[in-house]
Order: structure tokens, then C-alpha cells, then sequence
């Protein structure tokens, strides 16, 4: 029987989610643009994601992330890796630390659930907290990304159903970008979760983006990548 070896595991504040799992397989069913790539997360977490894209052969890694726990965890796992030198995780709000640097893939998974800033136990206040209409994180993101991207360079991101694919692409294309979906899973809605998102959003997705069955929710969930127009996986 082979060896495992026990590795030190992120509090459960940062600990990955479907999300996360979504986001790495898209990652690795296109893993020849990852390799030899400058790679860039946006909310690092608990580290998981650059590990990813570590073992897929990205040339360097930076990451970002509002929360200095997650800043430990996610460099301490890259260390525990073996992938400590190929970057830095730096704290600070979107765009700011990576100021005038540019990547060739940047990849995020923003907290971009619809609801405003609450308390739940075992979990940062800023957890999927994405404010009323979840786009407070997506928007700034979107809207410094081609100022970020290097030349032919793409993202690849995860987005919510309910906050609107349609805004997303139209900020895309305002600066020359084309967003495309390249995946789409189900993802459950807890009812912690549920009972903390915006009434209005329940209501009008409910059927259409949002799934309910008796006491359990599910909500679909999006890979998109986005890249200049012509650029994108998609694209013919």
C-alpha cells in the first residue's frame, strides 16, 4: 500500500468548496494553457487553486486576498508543496498589490453570493457575501481585468446564474473581451445561505437559475473564461 503523507488542513473558514472543485477541473481539462503561464488568483483562500496550477505546470504564482489567515494557510500550503518559490500571496483589496502587473491567466473565485455581510459561525463575515446583488466583488474585477491580462492573455473564473451572466459580458465587451461559458454544475445552496440571500433575486431566479425540491436548493453555477474577442476556447 502506498504512503500518503498528512498535510497541515486550512481552517474551515477556508476550507474548498464545489466552487473550488469546479474551478481546478476546468483548469485541468485545458491544462496546456496553464503550462509555462504567469498565473494570477484573485482570493486565494486557502491556497488550493495556485497549488492547482502548480501542479499543471504555471511558470509563477501570485495570489490575493483580503484575509491575512488566508494569506498564511495558502502560503504555507504552496511551501508544503514544494511550490513556495515560484510566488507570493499578498494581502490586499482586489487589483491594488498586483498594481501595474500584467498575467497570462488569471483565475478567481469571488465571493459573488447575493446577500449583504453577515455572521456565521466558522466563517469569515465576508464569505460569499457578494452584497444585495452579488455583483460587489465581480464588478471591480471585470472592470480591471484587460488592464491586468497580458497580451493574449485570458481568465477564468466561477459566476453565480443568478447575478447575471448578461452584465458580465456586457462590462467584458466594453473593454474589448469576450466572456464565454465553459461549464455549468449544480451547486447546493445551504439553508444558511439560503436564508440570507436577497428575497427579490430568490424570487425572479427561482425556476430559471435557482432549483428548489422540498427542503433542498441548488442553484446553477458557471465556469466562464474570458479573453480578447477571438481568444476564448469557444470561439470559432
Amino acid at each position: 500500500m502506498p504512503e500518503y503523507k498528512e498535510f497541515t488542513v486550512a481552517p474551515p473558514a477556508l476550507r474548498p468548496s464545489e466552487y473550488t472543485a469546479a474551478l481546478i477541473h476546468a483548469l485541468q481539462c485545458d491544462r496546456d494553457r496553464v503550462r509555462g503561464k504567469n498565473v494570477l488568483e484573485m482570493g486565494s483562500g486557502s491556497g488550493v487553486i495556485l497549488a492547482a496550477l502548480a501542479d499543471l505546470g504555471a511558470a509563477s504564482l501570485c495570489g490575493i486576498d483580503v484575509e491575512d489567515d488566508a494569506v498564511a494557510a495558502g502560503t504555507f500550503l504552496l511551501q508544503e508543496l514544494g511550490h513556495g518559490k515560484l510566488g507570493k500571496i499578498h494581502q490586499g483589496s482586489m487589483w491594488q498589490p498586483v498594481t501595474g502587473r500584467r498575467f497570462d491567466l488569471i483565475a478567481a473565485n469571488l465571493p459573488h453570493f447575493a446577500m449583504e455581510d453577515h455572521e456565521v459561525p466558522g466563517r469569515h463575515t465576508t464569505w460569499s457575501a457578494g452584497g444585495p446583488n452579488g455583483r460587489r466583488l465581480l464588478d471591480p474585477f471585470l472592470h480591471g481585468l484587460s488592464g491586468h491580462l497580458a497580451e493574449g492573455g485570458r481568465a477564468i473564473i466561477t459566476h453565480n446564474g443568478f447575478v447575471g451572466l448578461d452584465a458580465s459580458q456586457a462590462i467584458a465587451a466594453e473593454y474589448g473581451l469576450s466572456l464565454q461559458v465553459v461549464a455549468t454544475v449544480l451547486v447546493s445552496i445551504p439553508p444558511e445561505k439560503l436564508s440570507l440571500m436577497t428575497p427579490q433575486i430568490l424570487l425572479a431566479e427561482k425556476g430559471k437559475s435557482v432549483h428548489r425540491y422540498g427542503p433542498y436548493t441548488f442553484a446553477d453555477m458557471h465556469v466562464v473564461e474570458i479573453a480578447g474577442k477571438g481568444q476564448v476556447s469557444n470561439d470559432a
